[in-house]
């Protein structure tokens, strides 16, 4: 019940956002990083594979939700901003890693969810190391898509985020974003035909000369 009321007459992120525009208040714009820093550093990491060069990024995220604090519209939403600002410099992070020729598979954070799909109950020691498998396949899968397609899988199968919000974080229309995911998907599957391929030869029947044996 207290958690409840608190929630209830907690200032909003755009009312908090409004007092950084107007006041600079450090105060709230504190408030504003210890609610969003997770998941931005979650985005971050998803879509360059590296959970350190996250936190520099989401970080610097926020360097420029501040010194933009002039521009913020109060008409929209804090989160659409915050969203538009990390992603665009994930695509600059991308950028210059493939000018570089390089690119990072480091660990995600321990948090950030291991693949597309969950467990029900909890699984054998066996099971956790296949399924931990799986989820390291699954984020090399999804860095090797193009940013345009690995954003809205990001956006909505990790951080929950409808299509109709994906399009204002993105600029884009609603059913651009829909089939800009039906691509992703696809992509994907293709990308991880061989995990299902590994999984069906393990529970192929044995040969008789293996029951033999």
């Amino acid at each position: 019940m207290g958690r409840s009321l608190t929630s209830l007459f907690s200032p909003s992120d755009e009312q908090m956002m409004w007092r950084v525009k107007l006041q600079d208040d450090p105060q709230a714009f504190a408030r504003l990083v210890a609610r969003w820093e997770k998941p931005i550093q979650r985005l971050c990491a998803r879509m360059t594979g590296d959970a350190h060069r996250a936190e520099d990024l989401a970080q610097t995220a926020f360097a420029r939700v501040f010194a933009g604090r002039a521009n913020w519209q109060p008409a929209g939403r804090f989160s659409t901003f915050l969203w538009r600002i990390a992603l665009n410099l994930c695509h600059d992070e991308a950028r210059r890693s493939r000018r570089r020729g390089e690119f990072s598979l480091d660990a995600l954070d321990e948090d950030g969810g291991a693949g597309l799909s969950f467990a029900a109950d909890e699984p054998s020691p066996d099971a956790q190391a296949e399924s931990s498998e799986r989820g390291e396949l699954v984020r090399r899968a999804l860095v090797e898509l193009s940013p345009t397609y690995r954003e809205v899988v990001v956006l909505r199968h990790y951080e929950g985020l409808k299509f109709r919000e994906i399009g204002e974080v993105l600029g884009i229309p609603e059913g651009t974003v829909k089939s800009r995911m039906a691509e992703a998907l696809a992509q994907l599957s293709k990308l991880l035909k061989h995990v299902k391929e590994d999984e069906s030869c393990k529970h192929k029947t044995p040969t008789l000369e293996a029951r033999a044996l």
